[in-house]
């Protein structure tokens, strides 16, 4: 969904397409948190994670010794 300069009738319009209604005093609120959520987005789209592996790879355990593996369970002392 393209939200350069979103105006309230096509985030009213957007909405409706979604199957989620807007009342008309909602409208301007709706664009601007568009265009605010667009703006951020934007931000980490620039971001380079080509070296990053994907989140179902990682493994706390593996990086830091110290943390209980899954079902292991440590005894306060």
């Amino acid at each position: 969904m393209p939200t350069d300069g979103l105006t309230p009738p096509e985030a009213a319009r957007w909405a409706a397409r979604t199957g989620l209604p807007l009342p008309g005093d909602r409208h301007a609120q709706v664009a601007a948190t568009a265009e605010h959520i667009h703006t951020v987005v934007s931000v980490l789209r620039e971001l380079d994670f080509a070296d990053t592996p994907p989140a179902a790879d990682y493994r706390p355990e593996a990086d830091h010794p110290d943390t209980p593996a899954a079902g292991e369970h440590r005894a306060a002392v």
